[in-house]
C-alpha cells in the first residue's frame, strides 16, 4: 500500500525553500532605476524546425526599461532592413517569418542580444541557430549478400547526415521490426550485427530506417538481400570483436554528458559478454547494461568515471578481450557564479567569478559588453583575476560586467550589475500577514526588505527580546527567519525591524502553529469479483480549526461522482465493480497548508474468456491430441480445462463432461471410445468460476472395435417357482464400440456337470423356464458387436424361485416372563421345507388385554424376526408393557413367503414401575402459596398406589436438604405455601405401584412475571379495603329490601282507577280487570 507520498513531498519542497533562502540575493525593487538584467533567452545550441517560423528569445527587465539590439556572426544585425524579422515590443524577441518567401537556411549563423538602458547593457548567450535536415537517402542498388551459415555478418546503415542526427531501427519490406536478441542486434551506429548466421536468417529481407525527430519524417534504406550457403556441418568458432576493432580504443566523454561503450563479438556459438573496470569497481548505482549486455550506459558522467573499461566475449570455445580507454573532460562549470552587487557611496564590494573546466577554463571580465581593458579607468575598482574590487564606490559607477569563462569544449557567461544607491530601508512584502504552519515542520517567515547601504535586519517576537537568532532561530542576510521546528509556543506576532543610518521600516508576521494533517486509517488492497461492491475507507486526523477537503483519483485522474460511485465522508464505495473500475485509488486529504495521501489498488476479477482456437492433431484409434488458446484469465489464474464431448449417434446435442486438466496446460491427449463421432469444447475455471464454454472444435470420428466391457450388475433370481430371470445393465452407449450390440448368456445347474445352455439377445434380461424350486445355477455373460466379442465374466451363482415353506415352528411355548420381557424356545423346521433361501422365523406378538381396569391400549400386532440354525433355538423379546397379557405365534420365511403359523402362546408380564406422570406444572395462588398440578401416567404398568414428591431449595447450583411428600392416588394437586419470597424450589415427581416408585418428572419454581407480583401489596388483605367492601355490599342490601316492599303494595291496579289511554297491544289482562304495569 502506497499512503506515504504525502509526507516525502513537504521534505523536499522545505529542502528547496531552505536551499532558495541562503542563495537568494537582495533583489533592487523596480520601481528604482537599475541596470538592465536577462532575463529569458533561447538555448546556446538552438535547432529550428524549417517549417515554423524561427522565433530567437530574448526578454529584459531594468529601470529604465532597456533598449534592445543584435549582433549575428560578430556584427550588427538591422533588423528594420529585412522585412521577415520583427522585434516584440518591450522585449528583444525576434520573430523571423516566411510567409513572404525566403529561405530558413538564410539565418542560420551566431546570434548575441544586447539589453541597454542609462546604467550599461546585459548581454545574452552566443545563440547558434542552425536548421533542422533531414537529407534523403543517396539512390544505391544494393547487391544481395552472400554468407556462409554459422559465419559472422555486419549489414551497413550508413544514414544521411541529418540535423540532429537521425535514429536508426532495422525493418523488412513489410514494416515487421527485425527481433533483437544476443545473436542479432543493431549498433550504436546503425548497423545491423549478426554473430552467426543461421539459415532462417535468409527468409527476410533487411532494410534500415532513418527517423528525424525535428520532422517527424522515416526514411528507408533499399531492403538489402540475405543469402545464406549451408553445409553439412557448420564449424563452432571462438569469438571476434565486430565491434570495437583490435585489442583496445580510446573514448573521450564530456563531464554530467552520458557515456556509451559498446563491444559486438561474433562467434558460435554466440558469445556472451561481460563487463569490468580495471583498478576499480563498476559503479552500479550509474551504470545501466543494455543491448543483451553489448552497451554499457552511463549516465551523468563525472570524473571518476574515467579509466579503463574492459569487455569480454565468452562462449565455449574460447574468450577475448578488448580495453576502452575512457577520458573525461569538462566544460566550464560554476563555483562561484557573479550576483548583483547593490552598494551605498563609499561602501567596498567585490565580485566574483570562479569556474572550473578540463582543460582548465579561462576567465575574461567585460564592462557593459566591451572587454574590461577598454572601460574608462576607475580608481575605484582592481580587477584580480577572477575577482573584481570596488572600493568608495561613487553614484556614477553604476554599471553591468559580464563573465566569460570559456575553454575548448564550451563557454559561460554571466551578467551581474553593480548599482551605487542612496536608500533608507523600505519593506517590499505585504503587511501584516498571517503565516499558517504544521507542527514540528521547517518553518520560514519572509521578510523581503531593500535599502542601501544594506540594512541590518532584526527579528522580535511579541514585540519582545533582543532579537531572534540562534537556538530554534535562525536569521538569514535577505530577511528570512528560519524556524528549526515550529511548536505551539512559537505562535505569536513577529516583527522584523530593517535598519541603516538612513533610517528603519518594520513588518509584522502572524503565526498560528497547526496539526499535520495526516491519514490515520489509509484503504486497503482490495480484491473484488465483478458485480460485488468495492469500500475504500479513508479515515483522517487533522488540526479542528482548519476545513479540510477529502478528494479521490483513479489513476491520478479525477473520479467522476454520479449515480454509480459515491463518496460518503471518508469513504469511497464503487457497487457493482466492472473491469473498467480497476485501478489504483487515491485517497488525498488537504488543508490550506498542508495533505496527506494513500492509495490502495482495486483488482477486479471476473470469470475467465472462454479458451480459443480449438484444433485437433495426432489422431489415433481411440486418442486425439486437443489444443486451444486461453482466454483472459480477468486477473484470477485459470485453475482448471473442463473438456467436454457431444456426440451424434445416441445423444446429440447434450454435451458431457470427459476430463479435466490443470490450469498450465493447454495441449492434451484426450482418451477415446470406439464408434463415436465427437465434438469437443473447453470451459475454463477460476476461483470466481466457470467461463463460458468455447466453440466446439471439428468433429472426430472414431473406428469400431470390439466391446471391451463387461455387462454389469448380472444376477439371477426366481420371479416365479419355477422359474429363473437371468438380468443384467446394458453397457453405456459410449461402451458399444460398434453396431449390432448384442449378449451372449450361458447358464447351467451348479455341480450338476451338465452342459452349458446358453442365448443370445439384444435384451437386457432373459427367463429360464421350468426350473425346479430354488435351485443354483452357474451363470455368464459376454458382449458382441460386428466388430466381434468382448471379455467374458466371471461365473456368479443364482437361484430359480421360491415357494411357499411348507412346515411350522413347533412347540412354541415361554420359559420365563418378568415385566417387559420374556425368553422363547421352538422347534425348527427341516431347510427343506423352506422352499427358498432360509431368512429367519418370523414372530407375531400382540397386546391383548390390559390388567389396569379401565385402561385403553391398542391391540396393534407386531413382528421381531430371529435368524437362527442351530438345533434348539431360542430368543429373548423384549420391550413388552408391563402388567399385561400377550399373545403370539411363528412361522417360518423365506425372501418372498412365510409358511404356516406355529401354536398360539399366551403370557402374562409381571407389575413394574409406572411411566412419568403426563404432566407436572406450577402456578402462583398467592403472593405465598403455590400451586401443583399433575396427571396419572400414561402407562401406569401395574395399580397406582400413589405419588411420591421431593422437593429442594435451590440456591445457585446448589440444592438444600430435600423433603418428601406423599399422596393418595386420587390426588393430582397440592397446595404449597413458601417459606420466603425470594426462596426458590426444584420438585420431582413420581407415580407409585408396588414395585416402586417410577421415572420422575421435574420442575423448578419459575419467575412469575420477573417477580413484579411479589412486590406487590396484597390489598385483599388490608383492612381499609375490607371495610369498604362491606360497606358496598350493606347498600346493596338495602337497595334490594326498599324495591321488594314496593313492589309488594302495588303491583296491580284496577282498570277504572286510570286515566282513559289506548292500552298497548303488548299489555296483559286478568281476568279480574286489571293488567300488569309494565
Amino acid at each position: 500500500m502506497s499512503g506515504q507520498g504525502g509526507s516525502a513531498a513537504p521534505a523536499l519542497v522545505s529542502l528547496l525553500l531552505l536551499l532558495w533562502h541562503r542563495a537568494a540575493a537582495i533583489e533592487v525593487p523596480l520601481d528604482l532605476k537599475q541596470p538592465p538584467t536577462i532575463t529569458k533567452q533561447s538555448v546556446k545550441d538552438y535547432i529550428v524546425d524549417p517549417r515554423d517560423n524561427i522565433i530567437i528569445e530574448c526578454e529584459g527587465k531594468g529601470n529604465p526599461v532597456p533598449a534592445f539590439s543584435w549582433r549575428r556572426n560578430g556584427k550588427f544585425f538591422n533588423i528594420a532592413k529585412d522585412p521577415r524579422v520583427t522585434m516584440r515590443k518591450r522585449s528583444g524577441t525576434l520573430e523571423i517569418g516566411f510567409r513572404s518567401g525566403g529561405r530558413p537556411e538564410d539565418y542560420e549563423g551566431e546570434y548575441q542580444c544586447f539589453a541597454t538602458n542609462d546604467f550599461g547593457t546585459a548581454l545574452s548567450n552566443k545563440i547558434l541557430l542552425r536548421v533542422s535536415k533531414a537529407p534523403l537517402w543517396p539512390k544505391e542498388v544494393l547487391e544481395p549478400e552472400v554468407v556462409t551459415e554459422g559465419s559472422s555478418l555486419v549489414l551497413p546503415c550508413n544514414p544521411p547526415p541529418g540535423l540532429p542526427p537521425p535514429i536508426t531501427f532495422w525493418m523488412d519490406s513489410l514494416m515487421n521490426p527485425i527481433p533483437q536478441d544476443e545473436r542479432v542486434s543493431t549498433g550504436l551506429n546503425g548497423d545491423l550485427y549478426f554473430s552467426n548466421v543461421l539459415v532462417q536468417d535468409a527468409q527476410t529481407d533487411y532494410s534500415c530506417n532513418a527517423r528525424f525527430l525535428f520532422t517527424h519524417t522515416i526514411q528507408q534504406k533499399n531492403p538489402i538481400t540475405l543469402r545464406v550457403q549451408t553445409s553439412r556441418k557448420v564449424a563452432e568458432s571462438t569469438p571476434t570483436f565486430l565491434s570495437p576493432s583490435g585489442t583496445e580504443s580510446a573514448k573521450m566523454v564530456l563531464r554530467d554528458e552520458q557515456l556509451q561503450l559498446e563491444c559486438i563479438a561474433a562467434g558460435l556459438p554466440t558469445p556472451t559478454i561481460k563487463w569490468f573496470k580495471k583498478g576499480g569497481e563498476l559503479p552500479l548505482r550509474k551504470v545501466k547494461f543494455e543491448k543483451y549486455n553489448k552497451v554499457l550506459r552511463i549516465v551523468n558522467v563525472s570524473e571518476e568515471d574515467a579509466g579503463e573499461y574492459v569487455c569480454m566475449a565468452i562462449n565455449h570455445i574460447g574468450s577475448i578481450r578488448h580495453s576502452i580507454f575512457v577520458q573525461v573532460k569538462a566544460a566550464p562549470y560554476w563555483l562561484d557564479k557573479p550576483t548583483d552587487l547593490v552598494l551605498a557611496p563609499d561602501e567596498n564590494g567585490r565580485l566574483v567569478c570562479r569556474a572550473n573546466g578540463n582543460p582548465k577554463p579561462n576567465i575574461q571580465w567585460l564592462h557593459n559588453g566591451l572587454p574590461i581593458e577598454m572601460a574608462m579607468p576607475s580608481t575605484n575598482r582592481q580587477v584580480l583575476g577572477d575577482t573584481i574590487l570596488f572600493r568608495s564606490v561613487q553614484i556614477g559607477s553604476t554599471a553591468v560586467y559580464q563573465c566569460n569563462a570559456s575553454n575548448e569544449h564550451g563557454y559561460l557567461l554571466a551578467n551581474a550589475f553593480v548599482s551605487v544607491l542612496d536608500m533608507p530601508p523600505r519593506m517590499l512584502g505585504p503587511k501584516n500577514q498571517l503565516i499558517k504552519v504544521i507542527k514540528n515542520k521547517r518553518t520560514f517567515l519572509d521578510c523581503p526588505f531593500f535599502g542601501s547601504p544594506l540594512p541590518e535586519l532584526r527579528w522580535f517576537k511579541n514585540g519582545q527580546g533582543s532579537g531572534l537568532d540562534g537556538g530554534q532561530y535562525r536569521a538569514y542576510i535577505n530577511g528570512t527567519l528560519e524556524i528549526k521546528r515550529a511548536l505551539a509556543e512559537d505562535e505569536g506576532t513577529y516583527t522584523c525591524v530593517a535598519s541603516n543610518i538612513l533610517g528603519k521600516a518594520e513588518n509584522q508576521v502572524r503565526l498560528e502553529v497547526k496539526d499535520r494533517t495526516r491519514i490515520v486509517g489509509a484503504p486497503e488492497h482490495q480484491t473484488s469479483i465483478r458485480g460485488s461492491t468495492a469500500r475504500f475507507v479513508c479515515q483522517v486526523n487533522s488540526d479542528p480549526s482548519l476545513p479540510i477537503t477529502v478528494t479521490w483519483t483513479k489513476d491520478d485522474k479525477p473520479i467522476h461522482l454520479g449515480w454509480r460511485l459515491k463518496k460518503d465522508g471518508e469513504s469511497l464505495t464503487i457497487p457493482n465493480v466492472n473491469e473498467g473500475d480497476e485501478g489504483l485509488y487515491t485517497c488525498t486529504v488537504a488543508s490550506e497548508i498542508d495533505q496527506d495521501s494513500a492509495s490502495a489498488r482495486l483488482t477486479v476479477l471476473d470469470r475467465p474468456d472462454p479458451p480459443m482456437d480449438l484444433d485437433l492433431s495426432d489422431p489415433a484409434a481411440r486418442s486425439v491430441r486437443l489444443t486451444w488458446i486461453p482466454g483472459n484469465d480477468h486477473r484470477s489464474p485459470i485453475t482448471e480445462f473442463l473438456v467436454q464431448f457431444e456426440e451424434d449417434r445416441w445423444e446429440p446435442g447434450r454435451w458431457q463432461d470427459l476430463a479435466s486438466f490443470p490450469g498450465e496446460l493447454n495441449s492434451v491427449i484426450l482418451q477415446l471410445a470406439p464408434f463415436v463421432n465427437y465434438q469437443f469444447r473447453v470451459i475454463a475455471i477460476n476461483s470466481v468460476g466457470q467461463s463460458q464454454p468455447s466453440r466446439p472444435s471439428p468433429r472426430y470420428k472414431t473406428s469400431g472395435a470390439a466391446p471391451d466391457a463387461i455387462p454389469r450388475g448380472l444376477r439371477g433370481w426366481g420371479s416365479k417357482k419355477d422359474n429363473m430371470e437371468i438380468s443384467w445393465e446394458p453397457l453405456l452407449d459410449l461402451e458399444r464400440n460398434g453396431p449390432n450390440l448384442h449378449y451372449h448368456v450361458w447358464w447351467r445347474r451348479k455341480d450338476s456337470g451338465e452342459p452349458w445352455s446358453n442365448v443370445t439377445t439384444a435384451d437386457s434380461k432373459h427367463v429360464v423356464q421350468s426350473t425346479d424350486t430354488y435351485v443354483p445355477y452357474e451363470i455368464k455373460i459376454q458382449a458382441r458387436n460386428e466388430f466381434g466379442s468382448g471379455p467374458e465374466s466371471n461365473v456368479i451363482t443364482g437361484y430359480s424361485g421360491e415357494d411357499k415353506p411348507t412346515e411350522a415352528p413347533a412347540d412354541l411355548r415361554v420359559s420365563r416372563v418378568d415385566s417387559t420381557k420374556a425368553n422363547i424356545h421352538w422347534k425348527p423346521v427341516n431347510l427343506s421345507s423352506v422352499q427358498g433361501e432360509f431368512k429367519e422365523y418370523r414372530l407375531y406378538y400382540w397386546r391383548e388385554s390390559s390388567l389396569v381396569p379401565g385402561l385403553s391400549f391398542s391391540k396393534e400386532k407386531k413382528t421381531k424376526g430371529f435368524y437362527s440354525t442351530v438345533a434348539e433355538p431360542s430368543a429373548i423379546l423384549s420391550d413388552l408393557v408391563p402388567f399385561s397379557k400377550y399373545k403370539m405365534f411363528m412361522v417360518v420365511a423365506n425372501n418372498r413367503y412365510e409358511g404356516p403359523p406355529s401354536n398360539t402362546v399366551e403370557i402374562t408380564t409381571k407389575e413394574g414401575v409406572p411411566d412419568a406422570p403426563r404432566f407436572f406444572k406450577i402456578s402462583l395462588r398467592s403472593l405465598d402459596t403455590i400451586s401443583l398440578e399433575w396427571d396419572k401416567p400414561v402407562e401406569p404398568n401395574g395399580i397406582l398406589i400413589g405419588y411420591q414428591l421431593k422437593y429442594h431449595t435451590v440456591n445457585g447450583s446448589r440444592l438444600g436438604r430435600p423433603q418428601l411428600e406423599t399422596f393418595l392416588p386420587n390426588v393430582t394437586d397440592f397446595a404449597m405455601r413458601l417459606s420466603g419470597r425470594s426462596t426458590r424450589y426444584k420438585f420431582f415427581l413420581s407415580a407409585l405401584t408396588q414395585v416402586g416408585a417410577g421415572e420422575s418428572i421435574a420442575e423448578e419454581l419459575p419467575h412469575f412475571a420477573n417477580e413484579a407480583y411479589i412486590d406487590q401489596v396484597d390489598i385483599a388483605t388490608q383492612g381499609w379495603f375490607i371495610g369498604l367492601m362491606c360497606a358496598i355490599a350493606l347498600i346493596i342490601l338495602i337497595l334490594l329490601i326498599v324495591c321488594f316492599i314496593k313492589r309488594s303494595r302495588g303491583g296491580k291496579y284496577p282498570v277504572r282507577d286510570k286515566k282513559d289511554l289506548p292500552l298497548d297491544p303488548v299489555d296483559q289482562k286478568d281476568q279480574d280487570g286489571s293488567f300488569d304495569y309494565q
